[in-house]
């Protein structure tokens, strides 16, 4: 009586760099071959955030034109506690490979590195960890889109103007370079930042936050938003003031997407909106190229663009 024989071979070691070596197919029978499956967990620090919404959309889509993928979404609630959990737990369950958008560097390095000792390919997407141990980080780069902000306030401002300055998460690197990048953008101008607070990502944040900077001064020239929710709620804030100073500010925004930043722009809510790519389909095409055995790159930078009123409807101007 035959016995019908299986073997399955498992992703191998990533090898130096970000070599990884091509997995053997499942042999099913006598010369007879199907095509290998590959589980992938995708961590992501926070859902209530559109853009993050919108990155696991792009990931999953992507991932749909390729049968032999499954990816297992876990949300972390903007809670690093619970991502730390989630990266172990695809450590546990032996997924293929790991995309992990982190909250913050430092707590999600370990679990990083764990993933890593365990022979799991590890993409960093968006947000950086400490070190060098993982396999790829895809992400925009946050400092030249800082920079690129304030350059354009510097000249829509005439070079002087009072400024607020409306941060992401600071404990996280976006954050810190897109607030760094923006000091570059603005040196040696007369732009100066008179009120600055951590709104983390989260519009309502933003909103209270704006409302207290309108309360103590008068002269507001331009809002510098860390992403475009923030800057959204910094308009709000200042139309439900009712003295019209929404229509003296100018709010800037990063993130620019479709139905969030660039349709602000297109009403006349924000200025100007840079664009900061989810990086999912980046993702998703790079796992395919470990899979495969192919040597990815280090870091995957991708581009940016500026959307204004006079080009949001011909897709920007890349920057």
């Amino acid at each position: 009586m035959k016995r019908l024989a299986t073997a399955v071979a498992a992703l191998a070691i990533v090898l130096a760099g970000c070599q990884a070596k091509k997995p053997e197919p499942v042999v099913n029978g006598p010369g007879k071959e199907q095509a290998r499956k590959y589980v992938i967990g995708m961590s992501q620090c926070n859902r209530g955030e559109p853009w993050r919404v919108q990155m696991d959309t792009d990931i999953a889509e992507a991932a749909k034109a390729h049968q032999e993928l499954t990816v297992l979404f876990k949300d972390a609630q903007n809670k690093a506690e619970m991502q730390q959990s989630h990266v172990r737990e695809f450590i546990q369950q032996k997924v293929d490979l790991i995309i992990i958008s982190p909250k913050e560097a430092r707590p999600l390095t370990k679990p990083v590195e764990e993933a890593m000792d365990a022979n799991i390919p590890v993409i960093v997407l968006d947000r950086k960890v400490e070190g060098d141990k993982y396999t790829c980080f895809i992400g925009a780069d946050n400092v030249k889109i800082g920079r690129e902000a304030g350059k354009y306030l510097v000249e829509q401002l005439g070079g002087k103007g009072d400024i607020v300055e409306l941060k992401g998460l600071m404990t996280s690197t976006p954050g810190q370079e897109r607030h760094n990048g923006f000091m570059e953008g603005i040196a040696g101008s007369q732009i100066k930042i008179v009120f600055d607070a951590d709104c983390q990502w989260l519009e309502p944040y933003a909103q209270r936050e704006m409302k207290s900077a309108l309360s103590r001064f008068p002269k507001i020239d331009a809002v510098y938003g860390h992403n475009d929710p923030s800057a959204h709620g910094a308009y709000l804030a200042a139309r439900q003031e009712g003295k019209g100073r929404e229509k003296t500010i100018k709010f800037i925004g990063i993130d620019a997407l479709p139905h969030e930043g660039v349709r602000y722009v297109k009403d006349g809510l924000l200025t100007a909106t840079f664009q900061y790519p989810t990086g999912g389909r980046e993702a998703i095409a790079t796992a395919l190229k470990i899979f495969k055995g192919e040597t990815v790159e280090k870091t995957i930078t991708l581009g940016t663009r500026i959307f204004t009123k006079d080009d949001a409807e011909t897709g920007g101007k890349p920057l």
